[in-house]
């Protein structure tokens, strides 16, 4: 995304927690066209850290017109063995941190009428096995922005939400998770993060990417256990 964001000649803010990462990624960006590429380097674990790069971004900008919500903490694909410890820290890197961020970001966001972009995932709207932590994570994420999204609306705010449902992206990450489990089609992350940007800069409360997990999430409930029966055979597991 922040490539994508740096050929349409943006002013950028990225954060991550390995700065020699962050300093790559920056340079490819002014390299790309970006006007300006700062980063911070943060934990989204921290009580702290995620306010503060909110506060740098519009410290260092004068102000914000887009907040793209896109951390994940790391989670085994497996299945649960009661780890609650865990359980409560990636609830904190991929939930709490998000409304952190948000509630930050909303006054420089209402003076520039400007987006919150919320990147979910399909898990987030339908239960699969191997991703207890992570799929709660994501559930909490619509519960929590679709709420927003409605009293944002009933204050007359300027500020848009756009929630971003996504299905497997061939990311390094998950590609790395899945294989040898999951027969689901990955689908391109450039391709993913173009429509996300699009998506935010029209103000749409909704991207589905890839098509599918627009019909998943249209008919889950039509067919119970087919739909379950389906997922659990997505899947390779031997007991």
């Amino acid at each position: 995304m922040a490539y994508h964001y740096a050929k349409f000649g943006a002013q950028i803010v990225i954060t991550a927690r390995r700065e020699k990462v962050l300093q790559q990624v920056a340079e490819k960006c002014l390299s790309m066209g970006a006007q300006k590429t700062l980063y911070i380097a943060a934990d989204m674990s921290s009580d702290s850290d995620p306010g503060k790069v909110v506060d740098f971004a519009v410290d260092q900008l004068g102000g914000l017109d887009y907040l793209v919500l896109n951390h994940i903490g790391s989670t085994p694909f497996s299945m649960w063995e009661g780890d609650v410890q865990h359980l409560e820290w990636l609830m904190k890197v991929n939930f709490l941190s998000y409304a952190q961020m948000a509630w930050k970001a909303l006054p420089s966001l209402e003076q520039s009428k400007g987006s919150l972009v919320v990147v979910s995932s399909v898990l987030g709207k339908l239960s699969s096995p191997f991703v207890a932590p992570y799929t709660s994570t994501k559930f909490a994420l619509n519960g929590f922005f679709g709420a927003l999204t409605h009293e944002l609306a009933m204050k007359n705010s300027n500020v848009s939400i756009t929630t971003c449902t996504l299905g497997l992206i061939d990311t390094d990450s998950a590609m790395e998770k899945v294989k040898d489990v999951s027969h689901v089609k990955a689908y391109p992350a450039s391709e993913a993060a173009l429509n996300i940007i699009k998506t935010g800069a029209t103000r749409q409360r909704d991207l589905f990417y890839p098509w599918y997990t627009y019909i998943v999430t249209l008919i889950r409930d039509f067919f119970p256990d087919a739909r379950d029966y389906a997922i659990q055979k997505s899947y390779s597991y031997t007991p």
